[in-house]
């Protein structure tokens, strides 16, 4: 299926979804099992996720709204942000009050993750992955997480560095995070964007022009060649086109499946060949099987699969 293709078959699964079941949370899942730990009230009701395109003209989202979703072993609240949707997808927090295990699902987005233990903070940067994972979340400890978009670049380290992987940020004495070689403010879930235009302006953080070069792309008698195009795309994604297009359709599939759609309607819209295809896309990128998400019986995983037709997970 092609990229346009996909981004059609998406969006048209979104909309009957939200047909189907109007109370649904569209295009986000959230999917974390376990014993039952206390949580916060939601502060706001859902809302439905915005779309966006990988062109870097998406104009910003309306802040303030925020999501609460809670499972039976950890609440997530997670929202919008005030600024250019080319540069930051989604901000979210959660607490674990007791030790779990989860199981995090392939993305081809990568992540800012702070915790926070006993007065201790941790940073890191998580990379792309390329399959499902298991690991122990510890008890006790507060995550604060930054899902930036698709094609976004962090100069210190490109994504194509840290897929399947992380790489740790040196933490002062006085808990100021070190990134490309400057120490700075630890990022809050309300202050978030302050931090992200400071990276931005320091010329830390950019929006690649990917966009360009998989239109360039497009057209066979254009310059630069294909095969200098897949390099960059690799280069800066971390990943082939062909893997960002099979994770992006299996977290798009595991989101229908959550919302109450059944597999037939699943492998037509997204292009799976047939059940055992769609079953084999599902346990090797999202750790689960159809049933399961259906049922929501199954190991913890990401709070988040695909928010939006465009790409990026």
């Amino acid at each position: 299926m092609a990229h346009g293709e996909f981004v059609e078959a998406v969006a048209t699964a979104r909309l009957r979804s939200s047909r189907l079941m109007p109370h649904s949370t569209a295009w986000r899942c959230l999917s974390i099992s376990g014993s039952k730990v206390g949580g916060r009230t939601p502060l706001t009701p859902d809302h439905a996720a915005d779309g966006d395109d990988d062109s870097g003209t998406t104009p910003a989202r309306n802040p303030g709204r925020l999501t609460t979703e809670e499972a039976m072993a950890l609440r997530f609240e997670h929202r919008d942000t005030e600024i250019d949707v080319s540069l930051v997808d989604r901000v979210w927090r959660t607490r674990s009050d007791a030790e779990e295990t989860m199981t995090s699902a392939a993305r081809t987005c990568w992540h800012l993750i702070l915790s926070r233990a006993q007065g201790r903070l941790l940073a890191s940067l998580r990379g792309p992955e390329t399959r499902a994972t298991t690991a122990p979340v510890p008890s006790g400890t507060e995550f604060l997480g930054v899902r930036f978009a698709f094609g976004v670049v962090l100069r210190p380290h490109p994504a194509a560095s840290i897929v399947d992987g992380y790489v740790p940020f040196p933490v002062t004495e006085s808990g100021r995070i070190v990134i490309g070689g400057e120490s700075w403010e630890v990022p809050t879930f309300e202050n978030v964007e302050h931090f992200v235009r400071r990276l931005q302006d320091a010329g830390l953080l950019v929006r690649s022009h990917l966009g360009n070069e998989e239109r360039v792309a497009e057209h066979p008698g254009a310059s630069p060649t294909e095969r200098t195009l897949q390099r960059r795309y690799r280069a800066i994604i971390g990943l082939s086109r062909t893997a960002v297009r099979q994770i992006d359709r299996a977290n798009a599939a595991a989101t229908m499946l959550r919302d109450g759609l059944d597999w037939r309607t699943v492998v037509e819209t997204l292009g799976y060949f047939d059940q055992a295809h769609l079953a084999h896309a599902l346990r090797r990128y999202v750790g689960c099987t159809a049933r399961e998400l259906q049922a929501g019986r199954f190991a913890a995983m990401s709070f988040l699969y695909k928010t939006h037709p465009g790409p990026g997970s």
